[in-house]
């Protein structure tokens, strides 16, 4: 079982799915969140972004509906991407939303609404600073090739700014619930910002790409969890981060966009490890989502509120079976087998299942599936009984993950993996 934190920030492991929102001046373009860097463009053009960012039609209260539309129950919002734009009111910089002409605090309005529907809000705050004068940009990734016309580059000032900032935000929006640092490039320490965070906000968890110990790991996009040490859970609080857009986070008006499908099992697979799930959105320059995240959202919601049992107080138990096509969770006296993987016929097998369930139960639709012991004659080794689940609908599931509830009156008993040579790879199980 994962040791949880034992205190206010406990909320995390209860929550499991968020919803990321990159947001700022590149959505004015359209192309991505790194235009400044990836086009080279020079920081007295890009800065001029400012006089034309007015999202006269963002609504705080319609991003949390979309949110909840996809089972999401906290939300993360970019406060300052890696262009240094800022999305409230601060007295550390001018680079930010109330000198623009929407001029209203976008962090405030976020943060108030948040509150009020019962939505954890955690903020992003980037550790490399593109127009910041005392960030020393060297050309690393992620940074510009070098000081700029003006530049003081000088760290010990920089993280006066950041440690101005980040308490500006612990003190000035109610309870926040999360501090997500990202590309810490120089990878300079600083333990007291985290201790200060932490007295300021004693709710809040911390990820593990700032200036001190995080809370938690941040696996990003296409990540193979499978291939974490252990293989079957993470053996750390862990939220992994993906993109509903294949190229960019921040809104990009010639966006592809990876299927609801994709996604499901991507969340599927993190989820029934243990780990959160934050599932990014760029909403457009005047504050709206694309509909083809809203299409995409409301699909993986009406998954995601079906198969939420199987992982919500349920722990990973993966480690009980051999199969690499499925994982298992365990909560009470049920195992929740998880196909994040396409199953290829209307059968699986649960091997090393020694019990037969009372019943099988499909969460997608809530049918009640065939289940026997049998023999099976596709191993490689001497066959062993195992659990044959039948009659799985494969083709009116295409388009969702399926989770299956084992019941029994008792806890299970489940055969321990045997010593020895491993099944051949590919081997369907």
């Amino acid at each position: 079982m994962m040791k949880r934190f034992g205190d206010e920030r406990d909320w995390f492991f209860e929550r499991r799915i968020g919803m990321f929102v990159h947001w700022g001046l590149y959505a004015i373009n359209g192309w991505h969140e790194q235009e400044m860097w990836r086009r080279h463009v020079p920081r007295a053009h890009y800065v001029k972004l400012a006089e034309r960012f007015n999202p006269e039609r963002f609504d705080p209260d319609q991003w949390i509906d979309l949110a909840e539309s996809a089972g999401m129950r906290y939300m993360c919002v970019t406060a300052k991407h890696h262009d240094g734009f800022c999305l409230w009111d601060t007295r550390e910089t001018a680079f930010h939303v109330m000198n623009t002409p929407y001029g209203k605090d976008i962090i405030g309005m976020l943060a108030e609404a948040c509150a009020r529907r019962g939505m954890p809000l955690q903020l992003y705050y980037s550790c490399v600073d593109w127009h910041h004068p005392n960030y020393p940009n060297q050309g690393r990734h992620h940074e510009l090739s070098g000081p700029q016309e003006g530049d003081r580059p000088d760290m010990a000032a920089y993280m006066a700014f950041v440690r101005n900032q980040l308490r500006e935000l612990c003190t000035n929006y109610g309870t926040l619930h999360g501090i997500f640092w990202d590309m810490n490039v120089p990878g300079h320490r600083d333990p007291g910002l985290h201790a200060m965070i932490r007295h300021l906000q004693p709710a809040a968890v911390i990820n593990d790409r700032g200036y001190g110990e995080g809370d938690y790991g941040t696996p990003e996009r296409d990540y193979d969890a499978a291939q974490i040490a252990g293989h079957r859970a993470f053996d750390r609080p862990t939220e992994a981060c993906q993109s509903l857009g294949m190229t960019s986070w921040g809104y990009r008006s010639e966006e592809d966009y990876y299927s609801a499908k994709y996604m499901m099992q991507s969340m599927d697979q993190i989820l029934a490890m243990g780990g959160n799930y934050l599932l990014n959105v760029g909403p457009c320059a005047d504050g709206t989502i694309a509909p083809e995240y809203a299409a995409a959202f409301g699909r993986i919601g009406q998954w995601s509120a079906k198969a939420r049992e199987s992982w919500e107080g349920a722990e990973p138990a993966s480690e009980l079976l051999r199969s690499p096509n499925m994982l298992l969770t365990r909560k009470g006296t049920s195992l929740y087998v998880h196909l994040y993987r396409d199953p290829q016929g209307a059968a699986i097998v649960v091997e090393g299942l020694e019990t037969l369930p009372i019943r099988a139960v499909l969460l997608n639709d809530g049918r009640e599936l065939p289940c026997v012991r049998s023999q099976g004659t596709r191993h490689w080794r001497q066959p062993l009984e195992d659990v044959r689940i039948r009659g799985l609908p494969i083709d009116e599931l295409a388009g969702e993950v399926p989770v299956i509830r084992l019941e029994f009156d008792h806890a299970p008993a489940l055969r321990p993996q045997e010593s020895g040579e491993p099944a051949p790879e590919g081997l369907f199980r």
